[in-house]
């Protein structure tokens, strides 16, 4: 959804230091939030562990149950944020409110009941305790509902609120934490409750910012399945780029530097903590690319087609569109100039800063960092145009650009594991570089032809797309009015 809110517009227009230091925090936090903090708290976890001396197998296997949990709820959700997204703009855009707050739940409702089964037949027989799989349980489904609940708080545009819950969610976490440790309570558990408590404290402040802003009503919850229907390469390309991310750090959990830590779970923590770390250097782009698009791309696309709306003369829309592509290559260059210096920068900084911190790194994993660094700075550049095309409504063509990197990854990152080991991490950097090529070519290609697509493809009657999806979101609806 288009528009960053005119709190975060003034911000960047005020000049000073502190006030650039503000925004793009605001910024970084609304773009990245629960992935960044998940990060943080999967190191300060390592780092609590490292401080009360805590066995190296209880570390892993704590490292592991969070990591899993962060990854099944992203997988989970991954299939209907992007659409979710769409159907809250097209509500907003009709001035239909009261219709977003019933999605919320609905969504949610759903991604929980799909993903508790399967997530919860996989604790059932991962050899964890009962106390930690009813952790790791709870952990789960609160983090279907920060995830969902991320895809609506782009349209509130509360940043304050958003930014605050943030850090107050990262405090209680480790003040938690400590405390359970100075208890003397066991390690898992004691650290497994912490970071459901941090992220239950996030999710309360989230679902009262969405409650604030959306009215309640009792339209339909399940209304947004006909988006899903209508809008299945947007459904796919969320799945795709999730599948894309992380298939290199699922295989590598099964490939000779992987090890069984306990029972169904596995790692490789010489790869899997470089790949932590390494993604942390695609927040340059993340948090540049919602900046230059919003402020200075965005005014130059909604110029361009209002003028189709407002009856402008073919001169004024050719003009348009020359200083709406110039805008777009201009950003699109210095955000990926950005990030490759950005990555270059982690990449000359990391030997000395990895010595420092208590993380046991030997040669091989600084090789894996270098080489991460680089596959996750291409993979920014390529998501960046990836979301272009978005903006362009060209789904098939992220569809597209999508489904290329996830089979990249895979296919790559197979055949890394026939070479020595110091290549592995080759595998998603090659992917990652398809992924670039394939939106590069893609939205060149769709903007040298870009009056075609939004006038001769449109269809000349409304085209009723009700499949699956939408007989599914009917039948819920009509069991709900039935039990009532």
């Amino acid at each position: 959804m288009a528009g960053i809110g005119f709190e975060l517009k003034k911000l960047f227009r005020k000049k000073g230091f502190l006030n650039s230091v503000k925004a793009f925090g605001y910024a970084t936090v609304i773009c990245t939030g629960p992935m960044i903090l998940g990060v943080i708290l999967l190191l300060g976890i390592m780092y609590l562990c490292h401080l009360s001396h805590t066995l190296r197998e209880t570390r892993e296997l704590l490292v592991c149950m969070i990591t899993y949990t962060l990854l099944a709820s992203i997988t989970t959700t991954s299939f209907f944020s992007m659409v979710i997204t769409r159907y809250t703009a097209d509500m907003l855009y009709e001035d239909k409110k009261e219709a977003v707050l019933p999605s919320f739940w609905g969504s949610s409702v759903i991604m929980m009941a799909v993903g508790s089964v399967l997530y919860g037949l996989f604790l059932l027989f991962s050899g964890a305790s009962f106390l930690q799989q009813f952790l790791c349980f709870v952990f789960f489904n609160e983090l279907i509902l920060v995830w969902n609940a991320m895809s609506y708080l782009t349209a509130i545009k509360d940043y304050k609120g958003i930014f605050f819950s943030f850090f107050t969610a990262i405090a209680v976490t480790f003040i938690v934490g400590g405390l359970l440790l100075l208890l003397r309570c066991p390690t898992i558990e004691a650290l497994l409750f912490s970071v459901t408590v941090g992220y239950g404290v996030m999710l309360i402040w989230y679902v009262i910012l969405l409650h604030r802003y959306f009215p309640k009503s009792d339209l339909s919850p399940f209304t947004f399945f006909k988006w899903i229907d209508e809008f299945m390469p947007l459904a796919l390309s969320g799945l795709m780029t999730n599948i894309g991310l992380f298939a290199h750090l699922v295989i590598m959990w099964f490939s000779k530097i992987g090890v069984k830590v306990h029972g169904l779970f596995y790692g490789a923590p010489f790869h899997d903590v470089p790949a932590l770390l390494a993604f942390m250097t695609t927040l340059i782009t993340t948090v540049n690319f919602v900046v230059s698009v919003e402020v200075n791309f965005y005014p130059k696309y909604r110029t361009h087609y209002s003028l189709y709306n407002d009856k402008g003369t073919i001169g004024d829309i050719k003009h348009a569109e020359e200083e709406m592509l110039t805008t777009l290559k201009t950003e699109i260059f210095y955000t990926a100039l950005k990030q490759l210096l950005f990555t270059a920068a982690c990449i000359a900084a990391g030997g000395f800063l990895l010595d420092v911190l208590p993380l046991g790194f030997n040669e091989v994993m600084r090789g894996y960092f270098r080489t991460l660094c680089v596959g996750y700075g291409l993979y920014a550049i390529g998501n960046m145009i990836m979301l272009l095309l978005l903006y362009f409504t060209d789904y098939k063509g992220a569809l597209f650009s999508t489904t290329v990197f996830a089979a990249g990854s895979v296919l790559f990152t197979l055949i890394s594991l026939l070479f020595p080991e110091v290549y592995y991490g080759f595998g998603f950097l090659f992917a990652s570089m398809l992924f670039v090529v394939a939106s590069i070519v893609r939205l060149d290609y769709f903007t040298k032809r870009l009056p075609y697509y939004i006038l001769a493809i449109q269809p000349l009657v409304a085209e009723d797309r009700s499949g699956k999806f939408s007989r599914l979101g009917v039948f819920l609806e009509e069991e709900i009015e039935r039990r009532i």
